[in-house]
Order: structure tokens, then sequence, then C-alpha cells
């Protein structure tokens, strides 16, 4: 069984059900963040399912010199620091180099060091040495068990906060597929293991100057990650997809968001029954 962590009002881990984590790839104006983390909350509410709010105030990584980036470090900031006042939501976002920490960590709860970034060591320990928890998604380059080596450099921090995401693996030139014996190998390591649906199914560069992805797929994979006992779901969810500066053809449409969560629980409750015997 995993470690049960603390994140604000939500827990995840241990016994704990399933928690989503989701939002808008990059907040595009504080007034679409705040209606996005509105609407996905009473959605996630009603699912019985524990929230945490992710959008991303800068988009560091991305193909193109002119796409889209978000608003910056501190107006994003600000606008996340209103959604947890506010909403009362936990939040989460990337973090990509170590002169962010400290400003970041005064308003996330939860520090993502983004899967390209995995494996730089002071960028891990800045946010570690932070006391704050640490989300380390998986590089699409690294084995599962190259992640124990991430976790070691927290805990030399004396945090024990972490969770592990698997965002799937490169498969060739601009693919990725979704491996689920990642999930139970990262379980192995004691700390919870959130399945990441929305960056699973894209398609890094596959249009040129941005990413494609095909979110079809979505529904089945997340289902396939509860059977395998992630600890959270980590969904992109967007009002309009197709508008959306970043990750749109990879992103959940808020309207189908709760039919996916109804699914969700639905097999995480047959999952559960089934592991008990």
């Amino acid at each position: 069984m995993t470690r049960e962590i603390k994140i604000g009002n939500v827990k995840i881990g241990g016994k704990n059900p399933i928690v989503l984590i989701a939002g808008p790839c990059v907040i595009e104006s504080e007034e679409s963040a705040v209606r996005h983390a509105k609407s996905i909350a009473r959605i996630a509410r009603a699912a019985g399912m524990p929230y945490i709010f992710k959008s991303s105030y800068d988009k560091a990584n991305r193909t193109s010199i002119d796409s889209f980036r978000g608003p910056g470090l501190s107006q994003g900031l600000r606008i996340l620091k209103r959604i947890k006042e506010e909403i009362g939501l936990p939040i989460l976002s990337d973090v990509h180099c170590r002169e962010e920490i400290e400003r970041a960590s005064s308003v996330l709860d939860v520090l993502q060091i983004p899967a390209f970034l995995s494996r730089q060591t002071d960028l891990i320990l800045a946010a570690a040495n932070t006391g704050k928890v640490v989300n380390i998604k998986k590089g699409q380059f690294l084995a599962p068990w190259d992640m124990r080596h991430a976790i070691k450099k927290i805990e030399s921090t004396g945090n024990r906060k972490v969770i592990l995401t698997e965002r799937g693996v490169s498969f060739g030139y601009n693919n990725l597929v979704s491996d689920f014996r990642s999930v139970l190998i990262m379980k192995e390591y004691g700390y919870p293991v959130v399945y990441d649906a929305t960056h699973s199914v894209q398609t890094p560069s596959g249009k040129g100057k941005v990413s494609g992805g095909d979110s079809r797929f979505i529904p089945h994979l997340s289902m396939a990650a509860v059977v395998c006992g992630v600890d959270g779901i980590f969904l992109e969810v967007h009002e309009r997809p197709d508008s959306a500066p970043s990750d749109g053809p990879n992103m959940v449409a808020l309207r189908d968001l709760d039919r996916l969560l109804g699914d969700i629980k639905t097999i995480e409750k047959a999952a559960r029954q089934c592991q008990k015997g």
C-alpha cells in the first residue's frame, strides 16, 4: 500500500479514493481559470472525487517560439492564489527552474517537476527542500525503475511527500504509448502513483509547430489505470478543446467530464472489491 499524503483538504494514497488532478493546460486568462476551476470542482464533487486544481502559469517546454506560454510567474501565481482562497482548492503547477521555487512554493500545494526535467537534480532538490509535496512526472525517455533515483533525491532532503506520475513512453517519433506495468512497478516504491491520461495520448510535435493528440482514447486508458491501482487521475480539461492555445487535441472536453468521472468511480469500486478477494 502506498503512503498517504495530505494536500490541503485532500488525501492521496493509502486507502483513500482516487484523486482527480485537473484543469486547463495553461492559464489563458484569470476569468477562464476561475471558471474552469469552479466547473470542474462542481463535477468532481458530484462524482465523489477529491479534487486538486492544475494549470500552468508558464509552458516553458513548447515546440515553437511562437507557441502560447501563459501569463508568467507573477500573474499566474496571483490567479492560482485566488482560486486557492476563493474556491478552496489545493493547487498544483509546474516549476521549471530553481529561481522559481521560492515564489511558487508560497502558493502551490504541489510542485510538479515536468517530464522533460525529471532528471534535473538541482531542480528536484530545490523543490524538495521547500517541504511541499513534489510530483515528479516520469520522463517519456525513462523506465519506471529509473524513478527510484528521483525518489532518493527527494528523500535525501528529509522530504517524504512524493508523488510519481506516469504519462506514457516514447514509441518512435511523435508518438507515446502507455505501458501499465509502469504503474505497478512504481507503486512498489511506496508512494502514490498518478496516471496522466491526457498527455499519454499526446503526439509530441505531431502537427509540426505544435503537438497533436487523440483524445478518444482517454476514457479507456483512464479506466485501465484505475484497474492497475493508481491513486490519482490527471486530466487536462477545457470548455472548448478545439480553440485551446495549448494541448487542445489531447484534452478532455468539459461537457464530457461528468460521464468520464462516473465511469472511473464505477471501475474503482469494482477494482477495490476484486482486491479484497
